[in-house]
């Protein structure tokens, strides 16, 4: 049975450094890839999202074809607003000029062509999941780095995807809201089916937010397997 998301070989080469990815996952699943600063993980989300180009396979060790297969469709050439994928960042990238709810509700209005009126009421709804309705009407320089966090996870999940990719995105907050942002997300794609991909270098994060991890070093997958089958002395 095709798996929902296919990754073969997509891979980014430079003078003195390279890096290769690949990887199966079913629908509503998560990936978490670890690895220290500089292994590759960043970029692999670059290359699935579209932001950043392949490489030419010929330069590198592999000589397979580079693809990404999403829901039974080929994405490895479109660009990154016609993927299906979204991504949440470590540093929120929210509009400092929108409300709330307007940042929530852009992608409905600028890729859906839902109305104003429409798109806010179901920000409204996604703000509500994340305990977020009451802070609709501010603006994102009032929010803690917490809550931002919310906002931009909320605006994310609202078109629905076919993947998201979490890049560090708890990476500065403190432990008590890691967790329950992590929480959050379980719930959230438990309740939604998303597939995902996340990157982290919290070892416990990606065993909590996981199916499947896999560890990175030096632009290489060293290890891939379940989170139960995870030992420290693999890194």
């Amino acid at each position: 049975m095709q798996k929902y998301l296919t990754i073969v070989n997509i891979s980014k080469g430079w003078d003195t450094f390279s890096v290769q990815f690949s990887c199966e996952l079913d629908k509503g699943t998560m990936l978490g890839i670890v690895g220290q600063s500089g292994s590759g993980k960043s970029t692999v989300l670059r290359l699935i999202s579209g932001l950043l180009s392949f490489s030419k396979t010929s330069t590198l060790e592999s000589k397979k074809e580079s693809k990404i297969m999403l829901g039974g469709r080929d994405i490895s050439k479109l660009p990154p607003a016609k993927r299906g994928v979204g991504m949440v960042f470590q540093n929120h990238a929210l509009f400092a000029h929108m409300r709330v709810d307007d940042n929530v509700a852009y992608g409905l209005r600028s890729s859906k062509k839902i109305s104003k009126k429409e798109s806010r009421i179901q920000a409204e709804h996604m703000l509500e999941k994340f305990g977020m309705r009451d802070f609709s009407k501010r603006y994102p320089d009032s929010l803690s780095g917490g809550e931002a966090q919310r906002v931009s996870l909320a605006r994310t999940l609202i078109v629905k995807p076919d993947l998201i990719l979490f890049d560090e995105p708890f990476a500065s907050l403190d432990a008590p809201l890691r967790k329950k942002l992590a929480l959050d997300i379980k719930r959230l794609q438990a309740e939604t089916g998303f597939t995902g991909i996340m990157v982290t270098h919290d070892i416990a994060e990606a065993k909590q937010m996981s199916d499947v991890i896999t560890i990175m070093k030096q632009g290489k997958q060293i290890w891939t397997g379940e989170p139960g089958e995870f030992r420290e002395n693999m890194m």
